[in-house]
């Protein structure tokens, strides 16, 4: 099936929906009941699919999973309370201390502060350089490998498959896919071992709900995740939470379709404007990582990142005035949004003062220009 067909109705499991419900109901219970001892002991013994609490197994959590799962064409997911939920989990679920991690040097903020100073508290020792320009010298006697592509929010585009060349197939390689979604892009078929998602942004696609998502391409570590650490860890996504997410997967191809057609016109139109300095969108030309961006996923998605030519005041001044961009740090959602990183989601990192980034949304093209070209006019 493709994937328009996949989001929509999954793998057709009637355990979702006992009553031939066209929405399957949101399972809000806590717990699940056994018809005797004998009959929860054997669960318990082999820890299968069976419901017994929540915070392990849910039917529209079950949903959600399985329909990552086919998109990202991978073995298994677990579902989790946060994109950060997600990451952290994984982590700690694959390094000990006396390990190490590489990580791209640009990434969201709080992935950033994660790697930089929360896991070295724990024995793990962490890198942050460029892996476009990775060799293997810089790689050295390293475990798992971390990266954002395109990363956030400069847009990087890190080619992993000729990652994986280079790092051979003894290194993990974990892909935050957020930005592409599966729809433009499936890190598992490029070489990578984990994908992760924050499907509070186009997964969920309307701002509302707050999950996140990790789908492996081995069956065999699915326990380890689900059982060893996220049950343990209690960063269990809520039932109404993966209802909501699996009502947002029906739509997502759609939705990428228009984020992406409207992104495409407005970095055009910003690339081509004098008061801009430079535009990061993976869909022009001019961009850096164009080639690998085109060779690696089917769109170039919804986000944008552009400097102005004036001051750091200017692009304060810029934002205050978007009418139709709201200020807010997430991306996404039907909503047009915009942010500067620098005072916002990347405090503290590297990040240029006057860099502006836009989570271009499914309003009217010819609106969202418009409010630009009102809000540029005042700088």
């Amino acid at each position: 099936m493709k994937t328009k067909t996949l989001s929509i109705h999954g793998l057709h499991n009637k355990k979702y929906s006992g009553n031939k419900e066209l929405t399957p109901p949101i399972n809000q219970t806590a717990t699940f009941y056994f018809d005797s001892i004998n009959d929860a002991e054997q669960t318990f013994d082999c820890k299968n699919d069976q419901y017994v609490y929540s915070r392990g197994r849910n039917p529209n959590l079950e949903e959600l999973e399985d329909k990552i799962t086919l998109l990202e064409e991978g073995a298994f997911a677990v579902s989790f309370s946060s994109g950060m939920g997600a990451i952290t989990t994984l982590l700690m679920s694959l390094l000990k201390s006396g390990d190490s991690l590489i990580s791209h040097n640009v990434i969201y903020g709080s992935s950033h502060n994660l790697i930089e100073n929360i896991l070295p508290k724990y024995g793990i020792t962490t890198k942050m350089i460029d892996l476009r320009l990775i060799d293997n010298e810089l790689i050295g006697d390293v475990k798992v490998i971390y990266l954002e592509t395109p990363a956030n929010p400069t847009l990087d585009i890190i080619d992993i498959l000729e990652l994986r060349k280079k790092v051979g197939e003894e290194v993990i390689i974990i892909v935050d896919n957020t930005f592409a979604t599966p729809i433009l892009q499936q890190p598992l078929l490029k070489g990578a071992d984990f994908v992760v998602h924050s499907a509070t942004k186009y997964i969920g696609g309307h701002g509302d709900a707050i999950g996140g998502l990790v789908v492996g391409k081995n069956k065999e570590f699915e326990p380890t995740l689900r059982f060893g650490y996220m049950c343990e860890f209690g960063t269990a996504m809520a039932p109404f939470n993966a209802w909501l997410f699996n009502r947002g997967l029906k739509t997502l191809e759609y939705r990428m379709k228009g984020h992406c057609k409207n992104a495409m016109e407005i970095a055009t139109y910003l690339e081509g404007h004098n008061k801009v300095q430079k535009v990061y969108y993976p869909g022009l030309p001019t961009f850096e990582g164009y080639e690998t961006a085109k060779k690696q996923m089917k769109d170039f998605g919804g986000m944008i990142s552009f400097e102005i030519k004036g001051a750091e005041l200017d692009a304060v001044n810029l934002v205050n005035n978007l009418k139709l961009f709201k200020i807010a740090v997430s991306l996404g959602d039907t909503e047009s949004l915009v942010e500067i990183p620098a005072k916002m989601t990347h405090r503290g990192l590297n990040i240029n003062p006057s860099l502006i980034r836009l989570a271009v949304g499914l309003e009217d093209l010819e609106d969202l220009l418009e409010d630009l070209k009102q809000g540029l006019e005042i700088i």
